[in-house]
């Protein structure tokens, strides 16, 4: 009798353990949704006080410059997307798609917009889910984003019609989502992407930030994560892999990535140009951090980009 009422403690004691497990794994996971998917204030990076100068001189005049409102559904959630578009200064067919990064806009896209519109190119800056004017409760982190920019691409084409030129561009988040859309059955007026910054996968992007932020390893709570996120946001991160994409991609693609980058560190923009199938360049900039190639080589930066879309878009 001693003995079966020590084993009934310890299968308690096991029980009881278990359930504590189980608790502090959905506590972490429900924490981690908050803090990674949920579009709340939070500051990860810090942009330099250059950057910002930048940032703010050409969001002025983006507020001042003509665009027209465009509005979308989105792929999935049926949620409704804004963007800005803004028209060359002179009528042409060559359109560049610019994507964001994550916690920002369209208009933080602003010094990327005004450098298209100079070369002469019309530009479209959606707000992503989440984001903006767009509507949406979570960060999508490219992944579903991907699909509702194959449908901004057709509605270029629709509304500059069928010998309608587009070249793809991303910046962070945005590079990512643009490598992710590669993989996608794209519209052949889809002649290039320019990619900065990107990610090679979601769960390596989140798994280097848990490692950095928290000390913390991917098993089991990115896992566990990826739960709640199919619950909530319905997706599954896990799936989200700018390299699996890039293996479908025979699109000339144009990587770059700041050498000092330890936000999305600039192992991963190696691996992604190794993945891609077609014409490939890369471009690291020798002492930049995070997004912050085109404040630090502005007349670098516009003479390659430009050059390469010029080349790509004919």
């Amino acid at each position: 009798m001693k003995i079966l009422r020590l084993r009934k403690k310890l299968v308690y004691w096991l029980i009881g353990v278990l359930v504590v497990i189980l608790l502090v794994i959905t506590g972490a996971s429900l924490y981690l949704y908050h803090f990674a998917f949920e579009p709340t204030p939070k500051v990860l990076s810090h942009p330099t006080a250059k950057s910002k100068l930048i940032t703010a001189r050409n969001k002025s005049w983006l507020a001042k410059v003509p665009k027209q409102r465009w509005h979308e559904q989105s792929a999935t959630d049926d949620l409704r997307l804004v963007a800005d578009y803004v028209p060359a200064a002179k009528t042409t067919e060559k359109t560049i798609v610019v994507a964001h990064g994550y916690m920002d806009n369209k208009e933080d896209m602003a010094a990327y917009i005004h450098l298209f519109h100079r070369l002469g190119y019309n530009v479209l800056a959606p707000d992503d889910r989440g984001a903006g004017a767009s509507q949406g409760n979570y960060i999508g982190f490219g992944w579903p984003d991907r699909l509702d920019y194959l449908k901004w691409t057709k509605q270029v084409i629709h509304h500059n019609g069928q010998t309608s030129e587009i070249g793809l561009f991303g910046v962070s988040m945005g590079g990512a989502t643009v490598m992710m859309l590669s993989g996608q059955h794209l519209p052949h007026q889809v002649k290039a992407i320019v990619e900065d910054c990107g990610y090679e996968s979601v769960s390596a992007e989140l798994s280097y930030e848990l490692k950095s932020l928290y000390h913390l390893p991917k098993f089991p709570l990115l896992y566990s994560a990826s739960v709640v996120t199919m619950i909530r946001a319905h997706y599954n991160f896990l799936q989200a892999s700018s390299l699996t994409a890039l293996h479908h991609n025979h699109l000339p693609t144009f990587f770059i990535h700041g050498s000092a980058d330890t936000f999305v560190p600039t192992r991963m923009v190696y691996k992604n140009y190794a993945a891609t199938k077609g014409k490939k360049k890369l471009w690291i900039t020798n002492g930049a951090h995070h997004a912050e190639s085109l404040s630090d080589y502005p007349k670098q930066y516009r003479q390659k980009v430009g050059q390469f879309f010029a080349q790509n878009l004919n």
